[in-house]
């Protein structure tokens, strides 16, 4: 077994009985990193990372190599958000996020791909062209946190960090066949990251086991003085909800009968039964439409890109907005329109109130249920060029997350089966009631021992 292949779990694990060196680790990964160029994962590699492991090996997680999605502030090394606006970008300060995962002794070994602005779901609208999936170049790796999902899949990095406004870890995470937490909004601090929007974005990890996303959510959570949405309730030890019983739990399966391919569903419903036969309780569970949430998150989402694109101008970042793709323009232009006198009311207002209808039934259903699954993706990752000319590509692939997303409920992805044909991955979503991450982490846990994919 390569280095690269290791988990985060394993190789701190090995570097603490010697079984190898932090240079060996870091050789394997270069090489892959080297080998893999034809993917775009990266967007910039940190030179000094090998340099900088030495110094953090006694750390809780040893100088190991974190990927991080290339919207994150990273004091003196390039953050672009894949758009050329930001093209000669160098944060002078660095994001709670990834000053976290250094004092904790990790080490950002390269930023990665995104769509531009995080405004997507493929990495297709990358001003530095797409990203591919490692598992099938053929297709895509989802997004925005793309890179960050391919980086992990492809064993170019041993973990990652992504960000999630509406499906942004997990659904990425499911097409490239990996595990992607998305934290309760408030529980990771969102300072120095370059914001979408700004009542949804949630940063959170991206590995390849239930195990590691639970270790990288111990260092990356908690209160931020400097981010006034960050919650100060204490963080629990997520690594104490690994290998433990989940007899009787109950689990409402939703989103079972909303248009998706029958041979999705059937392939799905069927690992659903591994779960039952370690004692969960699943039955299947009537929830909120969510199609419903398509209107919703486009509209919110638009209003608050319009805000927050507003400050990128060429007298402070070099580049004036003639640099912003079109993708962008077609948001800031909607959101605009959408937060305008005489349109507010009938648009952002009216989103927010569907808004409040989605969490009050979320309310409902964790009051019978203590967590709720879905299918994380309608189905398998598309092919290269699925996106293009599709306005709402991304709303319609994240349908199944947004509903969770909007309302700032925690959710995990985990790889559930794998087509031998196309080695492309289906993703299960589990989400937990709020700041209940353990209880989410303890099921996903287990049935990742149970079906070995």
């Amino acid at each position: 077994m390569k280095l690269n292949q290791l988990t985060l779990t394993d190789a701190i694990k090995g570097l603490k009985e010697k079984k190898f060196s932090l240079s060996e680790i870091y050789a394997d990964i270069n090489k892959v990193i080297a080998e893999t160029k034809d993917l775009n994962i990266y967007l910039t590699i940190n030179d000094k990372a090998k340099d900088q492991a030495s110094k953090q090996s006694s750390l809780p997680l040893a100088g190991l190599p974190i990927a991080v999605k290339d919207n994150f502030l990273t004091k003196g090394l390039r953050t672009t958000a894949s758009s050329k606006v930001l093209d000669k970008f160098i944060p002078p300060y660095e994001s709670t996020v990834t000053q976290k995962i250094k004092e904790a002794g990790g080490v950002v070994v390269g930023k990665t791909n995104l769509d531009a602005w995080a405004h997507g779901s493929s990495t297709e609208t990358s001003d530095y062209g797409r990203t591919l999936n490692p598992r099938n170049p053929n297709h895509l790796p989802g997004g925005s946190s793309g890179g960050s999902a391919a980086a992990v899949a492809a064993d170019a990095a041993l973990a990652a960090i992504g960000s999630e406004t509406a499906g942004s870890i997990r659904q990425p995470a499911a097409w490239c066949g990996i595990v992607g937490l998305k934290p309760t909004y408030g529980r990771v601090s969102r300072r120095g990251v370059i914001a979408m929007a700004s009542s949804t974005d949630s940063p959170g990890p991206m590995t390849k086991t239930v195990a590691d996303a639970a270790l990288l959510l111990n260092h990356i959570s908690g209160h931020d003085p400097y981010d006034a949405t960050s919650s100060p309730k204490n963080v629990p030890d997520f690594t104490q909800a690994l290998n433990k019983s989940v007899q009787n739990l109950k689990v409402g399966y939703i989103y079972h009968d909303v248009g998706i391919d029958t041979n999705i569903v059937n392939i799905f419903e069927k690992q659903l039964k591994k779960l039952e036969e370690v004692g969960v309780k699943v039955e299947k569970a009537a929830a909120f439409d969510p199609h419903h949430a398509i209107g919703v998150y486009t509209i919110i989402q638009r209003a608050e890109v319009s805000s927050n694109l507003n400050r990128y101008d060429g007298i402070r970042y070099g580049h004036d907005r003639s640099y912003f793709g079109d993708e962008a323009k077609k948001r800031i232009m909607l959101g605009t329109f959408a937060l305008s006198k005489g349109y507010a009311d009938k648009y952002y207002l009216l989103a927010q109130k569907v808004r409040t209808l989605f969490k009050q039934d979320f309310k409902k259903l964790f009051q019978k249920y203590d967590l709720l699954i879905s299918l994380t993706s309608p189905g398998f990752a598309k092919k290269v060029g699925a996106s293009k000319g599709q306005a709402a590509f991304g709303e319609l692939e994240d349908m199944l997350l947004e509903p969770s997303s909007i309302v700032g409920l925690p959710g995990i992805n985990l790889p559930v089966y794998r087509d031998p044909e196309t080695n492309l991955y289906l993703g299960a979503n589990i989400v937990a009631n709020y700041w209940d991450e353990e209880t989410m982490i303890k099921l996903a846990d287990a049935w990742e021992k149970e079906l070995k994919i």
